[in-house]
């Protein structure tokens, strides 16, 4: 388990990390989410003991990371996937890790194997490409077999296997009752992936709840309504204070189909009943993770791209 309570971290004058506390529990995938500049890596170092916070504690297991006896045995993390001596092979990598935590020269291959580095295992880690660098990263955090992992970012540079590959690792590895917490800006993933969200913004807390309950209090969730009396639902609907356009897709909205905001289609279907007014379609559609995200994070994003947009497009005039 990861517990952080109260965590702050200044840099000078810059608040990287502000009052920051939540809980992430074994057993399920916690992604960590956040704009660029949240706090999310500063955060992940805190809990790593590689930076000190300024006020609040981080715990894991229930002690701060340098009071645990044998680190990599009980945590597992890739924060950085070229922190590894550009001259050594992945094997030696590997072996110096494991011989520092007194761990059996077996596991190296075991771990080489898991991530599908067994036939590269004795070309210079400094050679290898960005995928094969998170693939021995991923490896080093498993060395030890600990109960407690965190990733920053993991699939960045892995082609589509490879990330499909991480999700089901990661999956596996909360199902067998480990601690998981990781962060990724690829918001279809994190859907696919994780359980449970921790949203950050500024480096203040926005969210910590199941993915599901992000997504279904979304304002940005619908519910597609299709009938051949459509314009009298419509008026109905309108008249109730829902909000109501064309389907999206033109076909769809020849025929008759509707978009429906603030009400649930058991209402919808209520009010249809009490129109007797035939419905060929009521399907509720939930908000995506990226929509409940950047509704969350609106206020909390430091660099816009259409800000930037627009100041080249101003140049050029």
């Amino acid at each position: 388990m990861i517990e952080a309570a109260g965590l702050t971290k200044r840099f000078g004058d810059k608040v990287a990390v502000e009052r920051l506390s939540f809980t992430v529990r074994p057993g399920v995938v916690t992604g960590f989410l956040g704009p660029n500049g949240s706090g999310k890596s500063t955060t992940m170092r805190m809990i790593m003991g590689l930076d000190a916070p300024t006020e609040g504690t981080a715990r894991v297991n229930g002690r701060h990371y340098h009071d645990l006896a044998w680190p990599l045995r009980e945590v597992g993390a890739l924060l950085e996937a070229k922190a590894i001596h550009p001259g050594r092979s992945a094997r030696n990598h590997l072996r110096m890790l494991a011989e520092t935590n007194d761990l059996p020269r077996r596991r190296v291959g075991e771990v080489l194997d898991l991530v599908g580095l067994a036939e590269v295992a004795d070309r210079r880690a400094g050679k290898f490409s960005l995928g094969m660098g998170q693939r021995l990263g991923i490896a080093a955090a498993l060395l030890g077999d600990p109960g407690v992992l965190l990733f920053d970012e993991p699939v960045n540079g892995l082609d589509p296997d490879g990330i499909r590959w991480v999700r089901h690792l990661l999956k596996r590895l909360a199902a067998e009752g480990r601690t998981v917490f990781v962060s990724s800006h690829l918001m279809s993933e994190m859907a696919l992936t994780a359980d449970q969200v921790v949203v950050i913004g500024r480096g203040r807390l926005i969210a910590d709840a199941p993915v599901g309950e992000l997504t279904g209090r979304s304002a940005q969730r619908f519910v597609t309504v299709r009938s051949p009396r459509a314009a009298d639902l419509r008026a109905a609907l309108e008249g109730a204070g829902a909000t109501v356009a064309d389907a999206a897709d033109a076909a769809d909205a020849a025929g008759g189909a509707l978009s429906v905001q603030g009400m649930e289609a058991a209402e919808i279907g209520e009010l249809a009943a009490r129109l007797g007014v035939v419905l060929h379609e009521l399907a509720p559609h939930a908000a995506s993770l990226e929509d409940a995200f950047m509704e969350l994070t609106e206020d909390s994003i430091e660099y816009r791209g259409e800000d930037a947009l627009a100041g080249i497009e101003g140049g050029m005039r």
